[in-house]
């Protein structure tokens, strides 16, 4: 599925979440924590909400217990951070596939610590949920069918995406050398539309379109001027003629 024009890779993928320690007594008196709430973003603050009151345990005197005060909210365990967060990847690459370091940005959101994120990234790229060659591949081949973009458009999309710059050189050198036909058959598509334009106001629209599309120099040039070219041809509009 696509939104604005941009690949929404959904794959497959079991739910599985990081280790939790042992049940003891302590989580027989707290309770059973809240597993989600309706917005994962504020999962955190559902956790100190949800918590059950601790009327009970409360001392009668003033003192305080060591760590717990008026306002302090009860410690949440790491195991249960990184299980929580887990979660919240999966169901965002069931959505979206995502690159590692959009991975990497989705659990430093959910207060992950830095080792539990490495270990967390790694078990995910082993298990295939996270594969920035494949993604990247993928991307070049939505960019160009579908989109008609070329070399400099494709690279600028994946690096917004934050793919590695090497596996962003391997998955454009797999594209054929054809960014001159590529541009040709897009500046076609374009150019029946801007035949009654003066010539150099349809030449510098029609640039423009191809530049926001990867396209530059002396391969955006030629396309345009052969496509208005051919556009103007038994026309009754303004013919565009090369100006060499």
């Amino acid at each position: 599925m696509r939104d604005g024009g941009e690949e929404h890779l959904a794959p497959v993928i079991p739910l599985f979440g990081g280790t939790r320690r042992p049940a003891g007594p302590a989580d027989q008196d707290a309770g059973e924590m809240p597993r989600r709430t309706g917005d994962e973003g504020l999962w955190r603050s559902a956790l100190v909400e949800g918590a059950p009151r601790r009327s009970a345990q409360v001392p009668l005197s003033d003192e305080k217990t060591d760590g717990e005060g008026p306002g302090d909210e009860p410690a949440i365990d790491p195991d249960e951070l990184r299980r929580r967060a887990e979660e919240v990847l999966v169901r965002k690459l069931r959505s979206r596939q995502l690159s590692v370091s959009e991975a990497r940005s989705v659990l430093r959101e959910n207060d992950v610590d830095r080792d539990a994120i490495e270990d967390i990234l790694d078990e995910f790229m082993h298990r295939g949920y996270l594969d920035d060659r494949t993604l990247a591949s993928l991307l070049v081949t939505s960019g160009v069918e579908r989109k008609g973009q070329g070399r400099v458009a494709l690279s600028r999309a994946l690096s917004q995406r934050g793919i590695p710059r090497d596996v962003i050189d391997d998955a454009l050198a797999e594209l054929p050398d054809d960014d001159a036909e590529r541009a040709l058959e897009y500046a076609r598509s374009k150019a029946p539309g801007m035949s009654r334009l003066e010539p150099d106001t349809a030449l510098r629209r029609l640039l423009g379109q191809l530049a926001r599309r990867g396209y530059g120099g002396s391969v955006a040039m030629n396309a345009a001027r052969t496509a208005l070219r051919e556009a103007g041809s038994g026309r009754s509009g303004v013919r565009f003629v090369d100006s060499d």
